[in-house]
């Protein structure tokens, strides 16, 4: 990334040396994020490396050894040089192992789309039992996963929203008992009727603005919303009657907050679901000489993850 708001291009770098703690892996793949485009663009709260920098929140690569390891945070393409590259510097201790037989393309795409879509609802606000989960933005990578984390974590009930019908066929095939779409008029009434008549138990939101709205209109008393983007809207009005009539739980996720042990930990049981196929993740590669083709898909919200490969 040459400049603020531009399209990253292919160049040349000097080859990463392995310093204390730091080591030297060998790119096997590496997703597209919104949060990549955010920090290319200014619009990231932390703000961007200094340019020009290598762009990619996080990348599957091989460590000394040959095996395969998932490398996110420590400031990787938010305070410097990112994934997007043939080799990339991290630090050794933080580089997570990536189970046996998980595909380096899949396992990529389980990290920050596959944890946004786990987490909330595995750690942040855990399913129970008893819980009917409305899962807004569910035609996308993140939801995708959280419409199938939701049944393997035993929902009574689950409810995918979105706008894109084909995504919304492909949830119910997956695990939602319900889909609704989010162009329906009254959309409280429809979230409601989707949920079984008393409105959902727990809302897991990629969106915020109208649909996080209309969802806690509809919310049974002591549902729990997780928030953790804002597709939809930067911004959200809720009536003080809504959240204190229905004693409602509002509670705020970012993948960037986990303790690492945790994220380490829960981001294994989700490669592991999805060696068993218990998951699935739709996904397309790209060459990494492509990567301003792949930069501006992204930017038009692609339904299917874009990964790209060296």
């Amino acid at each position: 990334m040459r400049r603020v708001g531009g399209v990253p291009e292919l160049g040349e770098l000097r080859e990463p040396v392995p310093s204390a703690g730091l080591g030297a892996f060998e790119l096997a793949a590496a997703a597209l994020n919104p949060v990549d485009l955010a920090v290319g663009s200014g619009r990231y709260f932390a703000g961007h490396p200094d340019l020009p920098y290598v762009p990619g929140a996080e990348g599957v690569a091989r460590d000394a050894g040959g095996r395969l390891v998932y490398l996110f945070g420590e400031g990787l393409g938010v305070r410097r040089d990112g994934a997007f590259a043939e080799r990339v510097l991290h630090p050794v201790e933080g580089a997570v192992p990536v189970p046996e037989g998980v595909d380096p393309v899949v396992a990529t795409s389980l990290g920050i789309a596959g944890l946004a879509g786990w987490l909330p609802l595995a750690w942040r606000a855990p399913v129970r039992e008893t819980d009917t989960v409305l899962v807004l933005g569910a035609t996308g990578a993140v939801g995708n996963v959280a419409v199938q984390a939701a049944r393997l974590l035993g929902a009574a009930r689950v409810v995918a929203a979105g706008r894109n019908e084909a995504a919304l066929r492909r949830a119910a095939e997956r695990g939602a008992d319900a889909t609704v779409s989010l162009d329906e008029p009254d959309l409280v009434a429809a979230f409601r009727d989707a949920c079984g008549g008393e409105g959902p138990t727990l809302v897991h939101d990629a969106l915020w603005g109208p649909p996080a709205e209309a969802a806690m209109k509809a919310a049974a008393r002591g549902a729990r919303i997780v928030n953790l983007g804002q597709s939809a809207a930067p911004e959200a009005t809720f009536a003080s009657a809504d959240v204190r009539g229905r004693q409602l739980e509002l509670v705020g996720h970012s993948n960037f907050s986990v303790p690492s042990e945790v994220l380490g930990e829960e981001y294994r049981r989700l490669c592991e679901h999805a060696a068993r196929g218990e998951i699935q993740v739709d996904t397309e590669t790209v060459p990494l000489e492509r990567v301003a083709e792949a930069w501006e898909r992204q930017a038009a919200s692609p339904h299917v993850k874009l990964v790209l490969v060296p």
